[in-house]
């Protein structure tokens, strides 16, 4: 922040929510998560050999970055998960 940031980012997102939530308390800038392609494939994986609910492990993983307090969080998931919010009347 001191170097003139306008927002924090974590990267990957997953592994990292306490980082996020220390940096949530820490500075008045806006936290990003990025939710990184290797935690989208692992997802995916999980899902297409039947081992996971992917509409709800994706809607828990996204609540989790906002519960640690992203502000504002990057996905491969982006335009599924609004579509889901969406069906659901969650937004």
């Amino acid at each position: 922040a001191a170097e003139g940031a306008d927002m924090l980012m974590v990267k990957p997102g997953m592994p990292y929510l306490d980082v996020i939530r220390r940096l949530k308390d820490a500075t008045p800038l806006p936290v990003a998560a990025y939710h990184v392609s290797g935690e989208y494939a692992m997802i995916k994986a999980a899902c297409e050999k039947g081992w996971l609910e992917e509409k709800d492990v994706v809607l828990e993983t996204l609540t989790c970055f906002k519960r640690a307090g992203a502000d504002i969080i990057l996905t491969y998931y982006a335009k599924q998960a609004a579509q889901w919010i969406a069906e659901d009347g969650l937004y």
